[in-house]
């Protein structure tokens, strides 16, 4: 994996800029008298141990030359070399998962991701005792870490096991903010499975259930479509159920996803 320097005006270019051509460098502008810096560092420090990129700190009080040549104007101030080239990075404490996003661009995976990506393919091929005996790993490993839970309850919802899904699901509290809402439309998810065998009479309760099966299936366009069109019919259904099945699909697909933009403004338009 990585290591973390001390970096300053006579080493620099040697252990930041021609090191980077064999693996990237974060490179943390940080002052010891900066609040946020202090947040920040323990983050980064943990993730080098976990990727294979090198933390380069670089304190702007001891090194005025360097913070003035890349045009350092607040700490913490993390630029990322690649290649040998200096990239913007990010300015202020970001969170743990914010910066994971980040590696993850730059196309380091950590330990714990190439576990997770291994029961990701467990599941794929349907070996699923070997899904099992890989989450149990992981779950002794990494402890604390949602994406773990989140994993695993998807993999559970599949296997039609509900409720012990639901319970995993909250043990996610809304201070971890990154995965509530994943945990949220999740534990929607469960209710579209009950929902979906629960035909009824009316078509109206037909529509809905058949929507439910879209949604499992990841026919998505389809379930938003047709939830769209429950919404119109009738705004009062399941208690407002189709346009929340809606929001739910949105969290699941991302906000940038072109489905969520698309079925985001007819909704605004019906209910406005």
């Amino acid at each position: 994996m990585g290591y973390s320097i001390d970096v300053h005006q006579s080493n620099f270019e040697q252990e930041v800029v021609k090191i980077s051509y064999e693996k990237p460098v974060l490179v943390d502008f940080y002052a010891t008298w900066c609040g946020p810096c202090k947040i920040l560092k323990p983050i980064l420090e943990k993730l080098v141990t976990e990727y294979d990129f090198i933390l380069a700190k670089v304190d702007i009080d001891q090194n005025p030359e360097l913070a003035s040549q890349y045009q350092v104007e607040g700490v913490p101030d993390v630029r990322i070399v690649d290649q040998g080239e200096i990239q913007p990075g990010f300015v202020g404490a970001l969170t743990e998962a914010q910066i994971r996003q980040t590696l993850s661009q730059l196309n380091l995976k950590s330990n714990f991701d190439q576990s997770l990506e291994g029961v990701k393919i467990a599941i794929a091929q349907k070996n699923f005792p070997e899904a099992k005996q890989l989450f149990d790993q992981l779950f002794s490993q990494y402890p604390d870490r949602p994406e773990v839970v989140l994993e695993a309850a998807n993999f559970l919802i599949a296997l039609n096991q509900l409720e012990n899904a639901e319970k995993l699901l909250k043990t996610i509290g809304e201070d971890q903010r990154d995965f509530f809402q994943k945990a949220q439309a999740l534990k929607q998810l469960i209710q579209f499975k009950k929902d979906a065998i629960t035909l009824g009479d009316s078509e109206l309760e037909q529509n809905y259930a058949k929507a439910c099966q879209f949604t499992l299936a990841e026919e998505y366009p389809e379930a938003l479509s047709l939830f769209l069109e429950i919404v119109k019919t009738n705004r009062k259904f399941k208690e407002d159920g189709a346009r929340k099945a809606m929001l739910t699909i949105f969290n699941l697909l991302g906000d940038e996803h072109p489905l969520t933009k698309e079925y985001r403004k007819q909704l605004m338009l019906q209910l406005y």
